[in-house]
């Protein structure tokens, strides 16, 4: 009995050992970027946090809210993938990043479901908004009060794309949050972040999170880039049954951006013991990469 005893003991000291080995691991790790945060999907826990509450403008994570609302309409059966959505004006103006779409062209909403998610296009994010809310204004506050509803209590948005906009501010918590509830609720749009590239009209655009291709088990889930932020990106991944989400915030090139998320994802694994796959990161080509409002 006194053996066993102390087998226990012995146990549960090597198992704290590795604990605070763990916590101490984590405190340790330093980032370039100005923001970060790693959650387990599944339980919210937090498992590394810097400077999460930092205002920032969100750039393109701020699609993510879009697709939001555009998901829980097709579920509730107010639209469908299928309908098509005619293109104004304002949409085929709109700067950034684009799908390219064509002024009063009609185009059925899953690929403009399909050209935000993959090609973080800005013309399709309005014509979404155009289409689900009347017109963008109107659609804006849909996304504010969604926002709210999900306790993004720090994060206030200006228009459905992320395009620079005085007063729209989000935080790595608030994304984390978003992308936990987005993920949660609509698992299956996971198959369309997960998509490498996307053609529209002819022209194949590549999905800007190198990581899909770089770190084993990502799918998803969106980059985003303004100048006056930085280089921004929610990363996720399921490894043996463990969702991690991973926001990286105010990086200075994209290069980085993947890097120090995927170290995110590393120690978040190596925690919930689900990394015995090494990740490919090293070979993420190091080069610039011009975002142009990603």
């Amino acid at each position: 009995m006194a053996i066993k005893k102390i087998t226990l003991c012995l146990c549960f000291l090597a198992l704290s050992f590795v604990f605070q080995t763990e916590l101490f691991a984590v405190s340790s790790v330093k980032l370039k970027a100005k923001s970060a945060i790693l959650v387990n999907a599944a339980t919210g826990k937090i498992l590394y946090a810097k400077n999460v509450d930092k205002p920032m403008q969100p750039a393109s994570l701020t699609k993510i809210l879009t697709l939001y609302l555009v998901h829980e309409a097709i579920n509730e059966g107010k639209i469908y993938p299928s309908d098509g959505v005619k293109i104004s004006t304002d949409a085929y103006f709109t700067s950034g990043s684009s799908m390219y779409l064509e002024d009063g062209a009609e185009v059925e909403l899953e690929e403009l479901i399909k050209g935000v998610a993959v090609a973080s296009a800005n013309d399709a994010s309005v014509a979404i908004a155009e289409y689900l809310g009347g017109d963008v204004g109107s659609f804006v506050k849909k996304m504010n009060a969604k926002a709210h509803k999900l306790g993004m209590s720090r994060s206030y948005f200006k228009n459905p794309n992320g395009l620079p906009a005085k007063g729209q501010v989000s935080t790595a918590r608030d994304i984390a949050k978003l992308a936990r509830a987005y993920i949660r609720d609509f698992p299956e749009s996971l198959n369309l972040h997960a998509m490498q590239s996307f053609t529209y009209r002819n022209i194949t655009q590549t999905n800007h999170n190198v990581l899909l291709k770089h770190y084993p088990d990502v799918d998803g889930l969106k980059t985003g880039f303004v100048r006056a932020a930085g280089f921004h990106l929610i990363v996720t991944a399921r490894r043996d049954g463990t969702r991690l989400i991973a926001v990286v915030m105010g990086e200075t090139n994209p290069v980085i951006r993947a890097q120090e998320a995927a170290k995110l994802l590393d120690i978040g694994f190596r925690m919930t013991k689900a990394g015995e796959r090494a990740s490919r990161t090293s070979y993420i080509s190091v080069r610039e990469v011009d975002c142009p409002y990603e």
